[in-house]
């Protein structure tokens, strides 16, 4: 990954317009819909993060058919979306990773895959990647059960290639939808292009159909918009201007600005996009359920912690198994001012009666983009903040640290 990055801040005080990627959620679905569509639906504002990038062209090579082995590296969506992708395609190839992804689960996709005709093969361990992928598929079956309480990337890699199938799909989710709206955002890109589903109880049918002459205009990422946020929440003040942001959003992360609000920050939106601002207002909730919204987990409880704020957050049930165990880095790292993050009951307390603010501190990042980004704001409370492996935004914010650099911090 390479060298670390030393973050340094003088600067209380923030005033700026940030202009955000294209949201890596919305991008990759865009990309399985374009090329199922037969080139009928186009893509504006694309995402330039890594696991889009690495995505685009796994899906440009099999296009052209030179593609005897499909490495994602660590894009876990580009593996799960793929998986579904190539074997209703019959695309023969390898689908594989680096070695943190080869320890991510997939069974539950491949298990319904199977189902509804993949002959997809475990290469090394069962359950796991990498997966080869057959020659041929034939449809077995229309329908699939699959549990709700898992990734919602499974549920949304099934829906994806619903339509190209030739009797369609019905999946009946069992037990309760975790991640809903990465779900709804499927669903909405998917209406956008002409596909019609209905969504009864438990039970998402969509029937065969090809896909309009469409075009997908990705919104920014709500997500990446998270870390501005935690910058306004820990300044002295702060105004920052994020354009394209909408304020009906299909993205699930969008949930920042309510969540946020009990941080002392305010959304304002107009016609541009939105403007944040630091307003003092009492630190009132003590109780985040971040089900929807898991990604956000890392920056609202290191703002949490920074500030003193001894709040419960449930619905990380997920944390354990993305690029990193995200609740063991929490813990390890928040250690480091004093902050203890406690589990018990699928609930996890904030314990800050340690809190202190060293000179300087090292964060080790796990090879996890959200705990380099998370951290950073800290350097606001603390003199110098080094982070491990600085390019490991790339995955989903390339840019991020240019942007750290124009809102006043040192970086080097």
């Amino acid at each position: 990954m390479g060298k670390n990055i030393l973050i340094s801040n003088s600067n209380k005080n923030i005033n700026q317009t940030i202009e955000l990627t294209g949201s890596k959620s919305e991008s990759n679905r865009a990309l399985i819909i374009q090329a199922l569509s037969k080139g009928k639906v186009q893509i504006e504002n694309l995402s330039s993060a890594a696991d889009t990038v690495t995505l685009d062209n796994i899906l440009k090579n099999a296009a052209a058919g030179n593609i005897a082995e499909a490495n994602v590296g660590p894009a876990g969506t580009a593996m799960r979306f793929l998986a579904s992708y190539l074997t209703v395609k019959g695309i023969n190839t390898v689908l594989t990773g680096t070695e943190r992804m080869k320890q991510r689960p997939i069974g539950i996709l491949v298990d319904a895959l199977r189902h509804i005709g993949g002959e997809i093969v475990y290469i090394e361990n069962e359950g796991f990647p990498p997966l080869q992928i057959p020659s041929q598929f034939i449809q077995k079956s229309e329908a699939v059960k699959i549990k709700g309480d898992i990734s919602s990337q499974y549920i949304t890699s099934l829906l994806l290639i619903a339509s190209f199938l030739p009797k369609g799909l019905t999946l009946e989710i069992e037990g309760e939808l975790t991640s809903r709206p990465y779900v709804e955002m499927t669903l909405g890109f998917l209406e956008q292009c002409g596909i019609k589903y209905t969504w009864n109880d438990n039970k998402i049918a969509i029937p065969h159909q090809e896909f309009n002459e469409s075009k997908l205009i990705v919104e920014p990422d709500w997500s990446a918009a998270s870390y501005w946020y935690a910058f306004a929440a820990l300044a002295d003040s702060a105004t920052i201007t994020l354009p394209y942001l909408r304020q009906n959003s299909l993205q699930g992360d969008s949930a920042i600005v309510e969540i946020m609000s009990h941080f002392g920050v305010k959304t304002t939106f107009n016609e541009t996009g939105l403007i944040l601002e630091k307003v003092s207002t009492p630190l009132d909730s003590k109780f985040f359920d971040l089900k929807n919204c898991p990604d956000l987990a890392q920056t609202v409880i290191v703002v949490s912690a920074a500030l003193g704020h001894e709040a419960t957050f449930t619905g990380l049930e997920t944390l354990k198994i993305k690029e990193t165990d995200r609740i063991k880095a929490l813990q390890e790292q928040l250690a480091k001012i004093g902050v203890k993050l406690i589990e018990k009951d699928l609930n996890y307390t904030l314990d800050c009666s340690g809190l202190h603010f060293p000179e300087k501190i090292f964060i080790n990042t796990y090879e996890d983009h959200r705990m380099a980004m998370a951290f950073a704001p800290l350097a606001l409370f603390v003199k110098e903040v080094e982070i491990e492996e600085e390019r490991v935004v790339d995955k989903s914010y390339p840019h991020y640290w240019e942007d750290v650099r124009k809102i006043g911090f040192t970086l080097s």
